[in-house]
């Protein structure tokens, strides 16, 4: 009998952890140890279509073509410049693939345009984001920062007033309006992403934190 036969769908784990016992394709996450599944990583595990995996919960990035990152630049070159895109690996942004000039310390956004088989990434379409806050979740937890059909970030900004950028890395970009409380609402979805009703409790702390006549509004 499979270990996660009594399970709800998806069921947090720690690494080590038997997942199930039952004959099934390993996904992400997970390895064999003893003829059973057993989880790599902490995360939210689940056995689905005959697929054992496990969602990691926390974790540096692992750059992806396509990508929209949120990078700060660590070194200057002549021909452009290493960016820090809270991965292993390096990115670098050619001093052409950047709109206007960039330094040491800037923060980038900008787009994954090739990654290397060591996992490098080369960045473009960049620009260069002025004032505003910097603030780190795991990357894991950004697709519920941004929500289904951009729901959630969606109703962060209409909520707060503020400019917000999320980059696939977890790096998230904050300018003006309730910024404080943008900030907490985002570290709440962090720390409860696994909770279900996540949509109406960020709904509440928002309505609860901004009075309704300063909803959307700058709030300096």
């Amino acid at each position: 009998m499979g270990m996660a036969e009594d399970k709800p769908k998806r069921w947090l784990v720690v690494p080590g952890e038997v997942i199930t016992e039952e004959h099934v394709k390993l996904g992400p996450g997970v390895y064999i140890r003893d003829g059973k599944v057993v989880a790599k990583v902490l995360g939210l595990a689940e056995v689905r279509d005959g697929v054992a995996r496990v969602i990691p919960l926390e974790g540096k990035y692992v750059p992806k073509v396509g990508d929209s990152v949120i990078g700060i630049i660590v070194d200057v070159k002549i021909p452009g410049y290493d960016v820090d895109i809270n991965s292993p690996y390096m990115a670098f942004l050619p001093k052409d693939s950047v709109e206007g000039e960039a330094d040491y310390g800037d923060v980038v956004v900008g787009t994954i345009k090739y990654v290397d088989e060591v996992r490098n990434a080369l960045l473009e379409n960049a620009v260069v984001l002025k004032g505003g806050e910097l603030i780190h979740i795991s990357p894991s937890r950004v697709p519920r920062v941004i929500g289904k059909n951009a729901s959630m970030i969606n109703l962060l900004k209409n909520m707060t007033g503020a400019a917000i950028l999320v980059g696939a890395n977890g790096r998230i970009w904050i300018h003006g309006g309730h910024l404080g409380v943008a900030k907490e609402a985002i570290f709440k979805i962090e720390r409860e992403a696994h909770i279900s009703g996540l949509t109406d409790r960020i709904t509440k702390f928002l309505e609860d934190s901004i009075p309704e006549e300063e909803r959307g509004k700058d709030a300096g």
